[in-house]
């Protein structure tokens, strides 16, 4: 959603820190000295001197700053680039100092281990060093290579469940600096109770990923993992796809995000505007099916999902998988996208088949099920989400829910604000929407809708973000959703059981 006016509330700056050195935890003071972002109609544009600005806010060390003035007009110059195909950024990097281009990112979080995601400055061998009470373990190395943009995925596992590791890194046999709170913290095993906390939220855009006051607090407050809704990172830059890798670098060079990836275990899907741009799905006007690969192609190398849909096929960025003790299905609710009023047009027809299948093996305490858009037609009438654009389709995953009885909760984003949304079926039964699309506090929509009855939660203009801790340890698990901002203030807090959540009448 485009605006011209954009004021970022709640956020704090913090001495800055070499790039990829050890990161201390902030005292959640703000700083006098923080200069504004642009507005969010300005970071939309993207130019070198805006991106420099949007970095700068964040207050990371002069070196990266001086790296990303280079490399960001490198990318102007060449838009479609890859990373390995601009030799000066890695010279750049060198002459800066820099070890890495990026990372690292943990995902795919299990009670074995994990997975981390790094790009190196040419291709190399990277290897992961986890401390455990006996010793270290090395696994990999993985290369990075040509063919992955420079970015490698190394699996870490047989580790113990519920346990901490501190992890280090090495690039061709030689250690590089990380933040010194780099750890995989692995959750209880399935069959085990314990309390699992994860972070969720959307809308960052470029600008609130400088909010490093925010995504400190994150991970101070211990979240193990962390759900991103779309609108994290890249911002319009259509099929231009040298324009998002640069985004991407931008992304990765903020310290309070290399905090954040270090340690949390980060799960992203995409809406409009890291997709191609505002409002645009499916193969959008004046671009091909190959923009679409081309775009997809990129969000892979960027980011440490389980699986990105149909991999056989380049279809979709959809997936399933365990997190803690919650099934988690995060949907692709913009590349597949057909005409409105046609037969299961939000997801197209494939990932709607896909969707019902994976809701019938789903037994986890609690099952969360995403959606970039909101689910309810509480905020701007709907706009580009469900109930304009498929409430058919909507209404089919509803009563299959309601079918199997499944504890499923809603997040969304897209509309920006925090909002909770409760949505009243025929059946008696009642869906908990979560939307806090709050995590770059920009301008956008009324808090509430014209039902204030169904929405027991709203605001606007302050950075938000989601948490959740499900506690399995009691004979009923319960799920204790909260709104939190940059000092750690909450702003509203509800704890469901499984039976609240759970569909158990018609």
């Amino acid at each position: 959603m485009k605006t011209r006016r954009d004021f970022l509330h709640s956020v704090i700056a913090t001495t800055a820190v070499p790039l990829l050195e050890p990161v201390l935890a902030m005292a959640g003071t703000p700083s006098s000295g923080a200069q504004p972002i642009p507005n969010l109609g300005d970071a939309h544009k993207g130019t070198p001197e805006i991106d420099a600005r949007i970095l700068a806010r964040s207050e990371p060390p002069k070196n990266s700053q001086a790296f990303f003035a280079e490399a960001r007009q490198l990318f102007e110059a060449n838009p479609m680039a890859t990373f390995a195909e601009l030799p000066g950024l890695r010279e750049a990097a060198v002459r800066h100092g820099l070890g890495l281009l990026g990372g690292p990112l943990l995902g795919a979080l299990s009670p074995q281990g994990a997975r981390v995601w790094v790009r190196t400055l040419q291709p190399a061998q990277v290897e992961v060093v986890v401390k455990t009470t006996t010793g270290e373990r090395t696994f990999g190395p993985v290369a990075s290579t040509i063919a992955s943009d420079l970015s490698a995925v190394i699996p870490v596992t047989g580790l113990e469940p519920a346990t901490t590791y501190p992890y280090s890194l090495r690039i061709d046999g030689k250690p590089v600096s990380i933040p010194s709170t780099a750890a995989i913290r692995t959750p209880a095993a399935a069959d085990q109770p314990g309390r699992f906390t994860f972070a969720f939220g959307s809308c960052f855009h470029k600008t609130g990923l400088g909010d490093r006051a925010l995504l400190e607090r994150i991970h101070q407050r211990g979240a193990q993992a962390f759900l991103t809704l779309g609108d994290c990172a890249v911002d319009d830059r259509q099929a231009r796809v040298g324009l998002h890798r640069s985004d991407y670098l931008l992304r990765d060079l903020h310290p309070g995000w290399q905090t954040l990836a270090a340690s949390t275990a980060v799960y992203a899907s995409w809406d409009d505007h890291d997709y191609f741009d505002n409002d645009l799905s499916g193969v959008p006007p004046n671009h091909t099916d190959a923009d679409r690969d081309a775009v997809r192609k990129v969000w892979k190398e960027n980011w440490n999902n389980p699986a990105y849909g149909f991999e056989e096929r380049k279809l979709g960025i959809f997936f399933r998988t365990r997190l803690g003790p919650c099934d988690l299905i995060m949907l692709d609710t913009r590349s597949r996208r057909t005409k409105k009023g046609e037969p299961d047009s939000f997801l197209g027809a494939e990932q709607m088949r896909w969707l019902e299948q994976e809701l019938t093996t789903c037994t986890a305490p609690f099952v969360i099920l995403t959606s970039g858009t909101m689910w309810s037609d509480q905020i701007s009438k709907g706009k580009d989400s469900w109930g304009v654009w498929d409430p058919a389709g909507r209404e089919k995953i509803f009563a299959l829910i309601e079918k199997l009885r499944l504890p499923v909760v809603l997040f969304s984003g897209d509309r920006h604000g925090a909002r909770v949304v409760q949505i009243p079926r025929p059946s008696g039964h009642c869906f908990w929407e979560f939307e806090p699309a709050s995590l770059g506090a920009h301008t956008g929509p009324a808090a509430f809708g014209s039902d204030k009855s169904h929405q027991p939660f709203g605001e606007v203009l302050t950075a938000l973000f989601g948490e959740c801790t499900v506690d399995t340890t009691a004979a009923e698990p319960t799920a204790t959703f909260r709104l939190v901002d940059a000092q750690g203030s909450i702003h509203w807090e509800r704890t469901l059981s499984r039976r609240e959540v759970a569909v158990l009448k018609f």
